[in-house]
């Protein structure tokens, strides 16, 4: 068997819900024929005993699999050498495994030799590109982005294409699997660079996929019964616009339709219209996120760079015009600060410690800088939250996100005689290069320097940190090493964004409910 055999292929996961009525050597033998039958080129499999079954039925390749829950190691796939011996000797042609950073029964060394002695391939289960780099140094044949999500903290919705793409820079034998739940989904993993695509869930668990199923149609009866309580939430970005459906913090519908930025408000506007049609009579209110500030309903740019639009443009009454219902426009950081208070990050800190009388600031780091501040619950707005535009004794003329933001970092690297976009100074800071780890190093102390500012000014509970640079790879534990020695009291609180490019709709939908709510 040969890596070749699973090259642009489809691999299906047969691996029924554990004790469910599916969980039988028949039940797991039928799915991999009827996979095999419409297409699968190989199959994943779990336990010795079905892969010994499944081997029985069936010629393609076998990825093997054991699952134990230890009580001293959180590794779970194939932990021990003997676990994947008893695979191959059952009838895997390669043996996957945990290769993820954590104490471990068993080294990948060691489980990468044990197999290899075999002449059976390895692949290995990482969480993150470290992962990867080091399972490729140990002689693991495949890494696979299955673990991504699963080793800490609240498990993400969509899978890792990010992960994807940077572990192809390392090798061209990356398998995507993980949370690849549609036949979009699926081929996004592949327009990725995967080497193959796992799916697993989506087919061969009728337990979770009914339960998927049975939240949409609950959803939508529910937006249709509470449709009194549904607002159309609309994010206008500088390349893109998306408009949402969102009742109770959930967006139960949403479409992106393109910003062309030669087109003016008006068309945006009228486009926004025309693209949600459909939705008319399901929403009562209407709410918009936007770059730059509104003062008295009328819309103003603060970096013509980012979005020009006309000074003073009446945003609520062009658009209180078209769709025919009350309409409140805000700051998109703002709402995004709102949206992770209410729903996202700022919610899930306040249950685990108190969060200081409902203070949060939404720090927002990707082409420029953002933010927004909430203080005793309530959120500010003006000019509250501008942080990319502070400027300092040491910035001269310059604002802050001139030295910090995604635009610099590609400036500076640009400087220093490397093309690169910001997401590739992460991939070359990753793989070691000085230059490239210093750049990222510089923004994330003058980002971290900037937190211990708003920490003593503000005093939030939590700084939540987002955009495409903040929520890089290693960039907030950078951040955070700026704060080693400080007194702990003083020291910024700092946690991820959680709501990700939803965070901007849900929160301006939120205030939105509000401003109707005062109104009645």
């Amino acid at each position: 068997m040969f890596a070749e055999d699973l090259k642009n292929s489809l691999i299906v996961s047969c691996q029924p819900v554990p004790d469910g009525p599916t969980d039988t050597a028949d039940f797991v033998v039928g799915f991999a024929k009827a996979a095999i039958d419409a297409g699968a080129r190989a199959l994943r499999i779990e336990s010795v005993a079905y892969v010994a079954a499944v081997r029985a039925a069936v010629t393609v390749p076998i990825i093997g699999i054991v699952k134990r829950d230890l009580d001293d190691s959180a590794v779970r796939i194939t932990p021990f050498v003997a676990d994947a011996e008893a695979l191959m000797a059952a009838g895997a042609d390669i043996v996957a495994f945990d290769a993820t950073d954590r104490p471990r029964p068993a080294s990948v060394e060691a489980l990468v030799q044990a197999v290899k002695a075999r002449g059976k391939l390895t692949m290995a289960d990482c969480s993150s590109l470290e992962d990867a780099r080091r399972a490729l140094a140990a002689g693991a044949d495949f890494v696979g982005t299955t673990l991504s999500g699963y080793v800490g903290g609240p498990e993400p919705v969509d899978p890792d294409l990010d992960l994807i793409v940077a572990m192809r820079r390392l090798t061209p034998f990356v398998i995507a699997e993980g949370r690849i739940r549609t036949t979009e989904q699926a081929a996004a993993a592949a327009r990725a660079g995967a080497y193959a695509v796992v799916v697993g869930s989506a087919i061969t668990r009728t337990e979770h996929v009914t339960a998927w199923f049975r939240d949409a149609v609950t959803s939508a009866y529910g937006s249709r019964t509470d449709q009194e309580n549904a607002v159309l939430a609309i994010d206008i970005g500088g390349t893109k616009t998306m408009a949402t459906l969102v009742v109770g913090g959930e967006v139960v519908e949403d479409i992106t339709v393109p910003t062309r930025r030669e087109d003016g408000p008006d068309a945006w506007l009228a486009g926004i219209a025309e693209a949600t049609r459909s939705w008319t009579g399901r929403y009562t209110r209407v709410g918009i996120a936007v770059t730059g500030f509104i003062e008295d309903g009328h819309w103003s740019a603060l970096n013509a760079a980012t979005l020009n639009i006309p000074h003073r443009y009446p945003l609520l009454s062009r658009a209180a015009a078209l769709f025919a219902v009350p309409v409140l426009a805000v700051n998109d950081a703002h709402a995004a600060a709102w949206g992770e208070f209410r729903f996202g990050a700022g919610a899930s800190a306040s249950r685990g410690r108190g969060d200081r009388h409902g203070n949060l600031v939404f720090l927002t780091i990707s082409t420029g800088i953002g933010g927004g501040i909430v203080i005793n619950g309530r959120p500010l707005d003006g000019l509250a939250g501008h942080f990319g535009l502070i400027r300092g004794p040491s910035a001269g003329r310059s604002p802050l996100e001139d030295l910090t933001s995604g635009r610099w970092m590609a400036a500076e690297a640009a400087r220093l005689g490397h093309a690169a976009t910001a997401a590739e100074i992460f991939t070359w800071a990753g793989e070691g290069a000085p230059w490239a780890k210093e750049i990222v190093a510089q923004s994330a102390f003058r980002a971290a320097t900037l937190c211990r500012d708003i920490q003593m000014m503000l005093d939030p509970g939590v700084i939540v940190i987002g955009g495409g640079i903040g929520l890089a790879d290693g960039y907030i534990k950078r951040m955070r090493r700026t704060f080693d020695g400080m007194d702990a009291r003083v020291t910024p609180r700092l946690v991820p964004a959680l709501l990700g490019s939803r965070a901007g709709v849900v929160g301006v939908a939120s205030l939105a409910a509000e401003m109707t709510q005062r109104q009645t």
